[in-house]
Order: C-alpha cells, then sequence, then structure tokens
C-alpha cells in the first residue's frame, strides 16, 4: 500500500460556481502563498468574480465561503454597467471622441475612422458581418500602436533613451510597463482616452527606460515630458475602468 506521502493532491479547479435565486454565477479561484486570509473581489471593469485563499485552504472551504456570499456577488454584479459590444450601431470613444460602429459593406475593405454624411463620427468597417467585432479591435489596436509609436518617439528623443520594443496588448492590472531591457508595453485601450491621456502613458513609460522606479526624479522626468500628468492620472481614476467594458 503506497504511503499517503506519495498521494496525488488534485488540482484546484480554474473556476467555482455560485447559485443565487436561479443564477449561476462563475467565481475565478486563486491560491496566493501570500494570502493570510480568504478575499472576494468583483472587478468593477470586467465584472470578473475573484475568490482569493491561502496556500493551504481547502477548496471546499472556499466553496462554503463564496457560497455564503452568493447575494453579495449578485448584488455587485448588477451594478457593473453592461459591456458596450464592437457591433453596429454601438458608439464607442477613439481619442476621446464619439464614433459610432457602422457596417458599410459586405465587401472586403479597410477600416477607417471617418464621417457619415451628416457629419457624424464613424468607425466604417467592411466585410462580413460576422467579423465586425474583430476588425474594429484590429483597427483600434493598429492606431493605438501608431500613436504609441509617435509619443514615444517623441518622449525618447528629448530624454536622449531608446526603446527596445513597443506592444500594445489588452492588459487588465496596468495601463503600460517597461521591462529592464527596455522594451515598452501599452494597453491598446488607450486609443479611446483622450489623446493627452495616452500621451501620459507614453511618457509614464519612457521616464522608467531612465529611472526603473517610481522615485521623485522619476516624477520629475515624467512631469517634464508630459506637464497634463496630474490631469492624465485623474482621468483614468474616474474613467479608466469604463475602458474595459468595450469590445
Amino acid at each position: 500500500m503506497k504511503s499517503a506521502l506519495f498521494r496525488r493532491v488534485p488540482a484546484d479547479p480554474p473556476h467555482l460556481k455560485v447559485f443565487h435565486q436561479g443564477h449561476a454565477f462563475k467565481v475565478a479561484l486563486k491560491r496566493r502563498p501570500t494570502a493570510k486570509r480568504i478575499t472576494l473581489r468583483v472587478s468593477n471593469a470586467t465584472g470578473e468574480v475573484v475568490l482569493t485563499i491561502p496556500e493551504r485552504t481547502d477548496v471546499g472551504l472556499a466553496q462554503k465561503f463564496a457560497d455564503s456570499h452568493s447575494q453579495w456577488i449578485a448584488s455587485r454584479i448588477a451594478k457593473v454597467p453592461q459591456r458596450v459590444l464592437f457591433e453596429p450601431g454601438s458608439v464607442v470613444p477613439l481619442r476621446g471622441v464619439l464614433h459610432r460602429i457602422v457596417h458599410w459593406s459586405s465587401i472586403r475593405g479597410v477600416t477607417q475612422a471617418t464621417r457619415n454624411s451628416a457629419g457624424e463620427p464613424i468607425i466604417a468597417v467592411a466585410g462580413e458581418p460576422a467579423h465586425v467585432a474583430r476588425r474594429v479591435q484590429d483597427f483600434l489596436e493598429a492606431e493605438a500602436k501608431r500613436d504609441f509609436a509617435a509619443a514615444v518617439k517623441r518622449h525618447t528623443a528629448q530624454l536622449g533613451v531608446t526603446a527596445k520594443r513597443i506592444t500594445v496588448r489588452d492588459t487588465k492590472s496596468r495601463w503600460g510597463s517597461c521591462s529592464a531591457t527596455g522594451a515598452l508595453n501599452f494597453s491598446w485601450r488607450l486609443i479611446m482616452a483622450p489623446p493627452f491621456v495616452l500621451d501620459y502613458l507614453a511618457a509614464h513609460e519612457v521616464a522608467h527606460l531612465r529611472e526603473l522606479n517610481h522615485s521623485h526624479r522619476f516624477w520629475k522626468l515624467t512631469h517634464q515630458l508630459c506637464p497634463r500628468t496630474k490631469e492624465a492620472e485623474a482621468w483614468l481614476k474616474t474613467y479608466g475602468s469604463a475602458l474595459h467594458r468595450i469590445g
């Protein structure tokens, strides 16, 4: 008979299910060695429910904890604003200006920001209707990369530093990052914010090329590159989470 020491410990399920008044809610399960207690949160940006548990906490106990908070979970999710999908008729911001998504042709063509016959800003999408969402996101990602490339080029020239690489992704926890090797990464969703916000993030990460910290020297450089730093941070604090509910 094999010793209990050699029994395989079953892996944690990625999600738990919680039910409240006939509705099922998916709860992401995260085990953290540094966690001291069980915590539960609902993202106001995405509506994701996350249950974090300490290293030695039993999954059964985690399920009971989630079940006991089913009413709270349902209440919090009900308060999360609905998503705005990338579909014809939806209105989404581009560089801070609201644009209506219009599927103007089923013939393959270039997605572009333009104006309709009434002079209203639109994002015109061509191709099969089923591909509208993907084409809109591809367009926004390309526009974001172009704007970030221009902003980074301007700020690096001012500081006399070089960025190794610029990438745009759908980051959730932070708007931008700078690696020790000089690679800059940004959220493509910032193309939906006013231009001064995107410019601030570019300045912030370029400043990290000189100061890979958040010291007084770092913030002095950031303010030097972007005088609207405080205004941009205030905008992100107030409206940033809404960008994650688009698309």
